[in-house]
């Protein structure tokens, strides 16, 4: 089975060609809400979705309840739209096959199967695949995700610079609904006359410090600049709310998986790095400098006292030491 994108399912919506059946599925929950929203918004009219518009919630319904709704006609509308959100939690959902099997071409049927995969084995993903479109939407990895910001807001006719995709990356994660939402708050709080997001942008709007962060604390440490990593850990120890231990570990650990591939790498050309490592040629030099200041044992050593002190951070053998102290210790390690 070719794998179906988001953008072509939008595409069709967009252009009237509607499938009997939707399951959309998987960890990134982004993609999953988008077409859903779509089609809830776009399919029908306000007047038409008052009878033939339905929403159902997986725990709180029965597979019973979703084929009685789907197998209706809809009433002075051509189509009729049933909704089923949370359907991970809905008891035997392998038994919608006996809707899914034979799918009334007035009803579409959309299923929210969010955070997880259904088993292709299943009968249900079988008759799913022949009668409707199964979408899966994935995680995306770390290194797309200032393509994906710079992408979306180009469609908003704004750009962004590395450095303020990279502070939003590092804060935030990849969870692109959380970076969707904090994107279109920023927008509306700059205003329509700013055509370029920066890193000040970032730091006065969303909270995060453009000198106090992940993305300059790895800077500091592959530079070996102690005073520096210092002043940023310190200010990590007093807004440890807005700089979790457990967020800096996930970008440290992130990074200096990163050197150790650097190390690996016989043409360390710019371009070839880049390709290798996926990452924008922009942040080659980081890692160059850092793989010249960091040895591959040394690196093994430091992935090593990364899960280290991530378990003491999380209480195991450790009893008494701040998060702010587990860190200051941990950098510490690392620079000597």
């Amino acid at each position: 089975m070719a794998k179906i994108e988001y953008t072509d399912i939008l595409r069709d919506l967009k252009n009237k060609i509607y499938s009997p059946i939707y399951f959309l599925m998987g960890e990134e929950s982004y993609y999953i809400d988008l077409i859903t929203d779509y089609i809830a918004a776009n399919v029908l009219t306000e007047t038409e979705k008052e009878f033939n518009q339905v929403v159902f919630y997986g725990k709180d319904t029965n597979f019973l309840d979703i084929i009685n709704a789907a197998k209706r006609f809809p009433m002075m509308s051509r189509y009729q739209v049933v909704i089923v959100k949370e359907a991970q939690t809905l008891n035997n959902i392998d038994d919608l096959h006996f809707y899914t099997d034979n799918p009334l071409r007035s009803t579409i049927l959309v299923i929210n199967y969010k955070y997880k995969v259904l088993d292709k084995r299943k009968k249900l993903f079988r008759s799913l695949s022949d009668n409707g479109v199964v979408f899966e939407s994935g995680k995306l990895y770390d290194d797309k995700i200032p393509g994906w910001i710079s992408s979306y807001l180009k469609k908003k006719n704004i750009s962004i610079d590395l450095k303020a995709s990279s502070l939003i990356t590092d804060y935030i994660g990849n969870d692109l609904g959380r970076i969707a939402n904090e994107l279109d708050k920023l927008i509306i709080t700059i205003g329509s006359k700013t055509t370029t997001i920066n890193s000040a942008h970032i730091e006065q709007n969303i909270g995060i410090s453009k000198e106090y962060n992940n993305f300059e604390l790895q800077k500091a440490l592959s530079q070996k600049n102690i005073i520096k990593a210092n002043r940023i850990i310190n200010y990590f120890d007093k807004n440890q709310k807005l700089n979790p231990i457990s967020f800096t570990f996930s970008s440290l650990y992130y990074f200096f998986s990163r050197v150790l591939l650097y190390h690996s790498i016989d043409d360390k050309s710019t371009k070839n790095v880049a390709s290798v490592m996926k990452l924008n040629p922009y942040f080659v030099d980081d890692y160059r400098l850092a793989a010249k200041n960091y040895s591959p044992a040394k690196v093994i050593s430091i992935i090593s006292l990364l899960r280290e002190y991530d378990l003491k951070s999380k209480g195991f053998g450790n009893v008494s030491v701040s998060p702010g102290g587990i860190l200051k210790e941990l950098v510490y390690k690392i620079l000597h």
